[in-house]
Parts: structure tokens; sequence; C-alpha cells
């Protein structure tokens, strides 16, 4: 029988392996779907809960702040319709203010949540809902004070975006201003000494070779490479950028004239990073019509 795409993609979809698993898988068994199926769990490879394949990639973050601690945490959902449900924003929330009492996110998933670990909590959700939940991201600082924003709130403190900003000293507003500007402007890290080695490697070493593409004495190409790089740390570093409510500004700048210190912040968004799967929509309303 011949492997097509289509076949290849049915099976992919069904168990969750890759592409090339999936094709031995059918090439193994002469293009039998269950076969093939049984193929792969009999290598390891197929998930045994057909929920658990399924892209969890929408959902919503929540953040709770208790004296100088602040957490965020993502919860992940197949659709967005789920993150409007109201016992779902419950949970969600239950789950947030559950991760003030813990350090990371293995010690979360075991947390007690009204007599139940918050992993068994959100297991009992996906069988009430029906659809694949996962417990993705947490995040915590610590400070003098913990200012939160959520940006596109579903209710309070749950949202699409959750910003937190830890600060030395005591300015509530200025720390709402700044993880408001952090949820608009995205920076990579707080400060220089901060951000991933190798991205900054990376980064000079592509503005090196644009600098000598220019044909101008190494000098002259030091000095524009300095500059170049002055230019990405201003507008990686959260510090460094000019800051949205008054870009004349930087956002260190701000801080100074606030009287704090910004010690840390952290920005998570639902689904970033996650490949979400690309449906045709009009094709399965198609499929299902010809029944």
């Amino acid at each position: 029988m011949a492997i097509t795409a289509a076949l290849v993609k049915e099976l992919r979809d069904s168990t969750g392996v890759g592409m090339m698993d999936a094709k031995k898988a059918l090439t193994a068994t002469d293009g039998d779907m269950e076969a093939a199926v049984d193929w792969l769990r009999t290598k390891g490879m197929a998930k045994a809960a057909k929920k658990a394949d399924r892209t969890a990639a929408e959902g919503l973050v929540a953040v709770a702040v208790s004296g100088g601690k602040g957490v965020a945490v993502e919860l992940n959902s197949e659709t967005d319709f789920v993150a409007k449900n109201t016992d779902f924003q419950e949970m969600v929330s239950g789950i947030a203010a559950a991760a003030l009492g813990v350090s990371d996110i293995e010690a979360l998933a075991a947390a007690d949540f009204g007599g139940k670990s918050v992993a068994e909590v959100i297991t009992n959700k996906i069988a009430t809902i029906g659809e694949n939940m996962n417990l993705r991201r947490m995040a915590s600082l610590s400070g003098d004070q913990v200012v939160s924003y959520v940006h596109n709130a579903a209710a309070p403190g749950l949202g699409q975006i959750g910003v937190l900003v830890a600060l030395k000293g005591d300015n509530e507003a200025f720390g709402r201003q700044v993880a408001m500007h952090v949820a608009a402007a995205h920076p990579s890290a707080l400060n220089e000494s901060s951000l991933d080695a190798a991205l900054i490697e990376r980064e000079k070493a592509v503005l090196t070779e644009q600098a000598r593409e220019s044909g101008k004495p190494e000098a002259v190409i030091e000095k524009m490479i300095g500059g170049r790089m002055k230019k990405f740390f201003a507008e990686n570093t959260l510090v460094g950028q000019a800051f949205v409510i008054n870009p004349d500004l930087t956002v260190a700048q701000a801080a100074t004239e606030a009287g704090v210190e910004i010690l840390g912040f952290v920005r998570l968004a639902v689904g970033e990073g996650i490949e979400k799967k690309e449906e045709d929509f009009a094709a399965e309303v198609a499929k299902v019509a010809k029944g």
C-alpha cells in the first residue's frame, strides 16, 4: 500500500510522534493505521492518552503578590474559550495563590489545593472540560516591594500577559508603570550583565561582519561595532530602554527620579514559544459535510 503524506499526517496527529517515525510505522505495517499505532506503542513512541497529544497553547497567566513576594503562573488550554470559563479562571487563580508558598513548578504541582494536589485538580478539570491542560511555567520575584500587572485581563490577576516587577524601595505607582512598560516593550533582560552571553556574542559577530563589509579601516570598524552594540544593549535591556511613560528618560533614569532601584522583572505571555498547529477551518468543515 502506498504511504501517502495524508496517511502519515493522520498517524502523527493521533499519536503525537514525529513525521519520520509515523512514516516508519506505516511502512512497517503496510499502511495499516491500527497496526501502525500498535507498532509505535511497542516501541514506546506513542503517547497513551489522546488528550495529552493535543496542543495546549491558549489559556491564562495568573499573578499573585503577598508582602515582598510575587508569582506568575501559566496554565495552558487548547482553546481560548476555556480561558473565558469561570471555573477555569477560579482554578488558575487558586493555583497562583498556592504558588506563593513554593519555590518551583514541581513543588507547585504537588502543592495542596483544597485537599488535593494541584496536579490532581488539573487532571480532574481536564476530565470535566474535555480539553488538554498544561501547568507550563512558574516564576517568582522578591524585593522590598513587588508590583504586578496583567495585560488583556480576563479577570482580576488573570490575562494573556502577566508581569512582575521587584523594587528596592517603595513606589507602587512607578512599579506599575514599569510593569506596563515591560508588557509593551518586552525587554530581554534587566541589564547588560544579565543578558545571555551567547546572545551577545552572536549579535557582536553579526555586527562585525556587517561593519567589515563597509571596507573601512579596522579602527573605524571597532568604533562602529561599539556604537551598534551600545544601541543593542539599550534596546534589549529594561534599564537601558526609553521609558514608555517618558521617552526622554531611560527606565534606569526614571527609577532614580522615582527613588527606587529595579531589582528584576518577570514577563509571561500565554503560549509564547509553543508551536501551534495550523488549522484549515474550511477544509475541516468540508470534511464534516461529506460525512
